[in-house]
């Protein structure tokens, strides 16, 4: 029991220092959450929330291991993932040039964005993260040795389940307060232009890297 205590506990820690650690995912969270408020950025949250989901069950079966292995399926995630993430930078570098006035006018103007919306783009967002993939198979393969049982696995996934829920939607609650916003909106320029270079360099790097 020691030995499952301990691993269980080496696959929760790795799992925390991933999925809490500032990316692409956590990023849009924290931009939505100060720039539209608490309600969109937990959307958009449920999103990523039910990519990892996704791929958690994937890794759990096998079966994301079996996509691994096929250098073609890795590659369109790589291809859709980084066009994607270039597109965020676009946008994100777009709002680091408007001015407050202008940008004000433009937000006053544009039409409201469905919660539905906020979910589809975080769920596609973390679904072409091939990382998000290959961390989910490290994290499996981590925790599960030839002994694992069935309820070894549910409590993987489970466990992560909780975490990936806490971590995420807490991004997007603590980000949401009255302090955040206001800083949001007097350092808006910068955290758009770090938004810009945080996706660019993320979907460059999906782009052109060999694995």
């Amino acid at each position: 029991m020691s030995f499952d205590l301990h691993h269980l506990f080496l696959v929760f820690t790795a799992y925390i220092v991933g999925a809490a650690s500032p990316g692409p995912s956590n990023m849009r969270i924290m931009g939505v959450a100060m720039h539209q408020g608490r309600k969109p950025a937990l959307m958009l949250a449920a999103g990523v929330i039910s990519g990892s989901f996704f791929w958690g069950s994937m890794a759990a079966t096998g079966v994301s291991a079996i996509l691994a292995q096929y250098a073609q399926a890795l590659v369109v995630l790589k291809i859709v993932g980084g066009m994607y993430l270039l597109y965020l930078a676009i946008k994100a570098g777009r709002s680091a040039i408007t001015s407050n006035a202008q940008f004000e006018n433009e937000m006053a103007a544009a039409p409201a964005v469905s919660s539905f919306s906020l979910y589809q783009r975080g769920l596609l967002m973390h679904l072409t993260n091939p990382k998000a993939l290959l961390g989910w198979i490290a994290t499996m393969t981590l925790g599960l040795g030839p002994q694992a049982t069935p309820v070894t696995v549910a409590i993987i996934l489970a466990g992560c389940a909780v975490l990936s829920v806490t971590i995420f939607c807490s991004y997007a609650i603590v980000f949401s307060t009255a302090p955040m916003i206001r800083g949001y909106r007097r350092a808006r320029r910068w955290i758009e232009g770090t938004l810009a270079i945080v996706f660019g360099a993320a979907g460059m790097k999906l782009l052109f890297s060999r694995t």
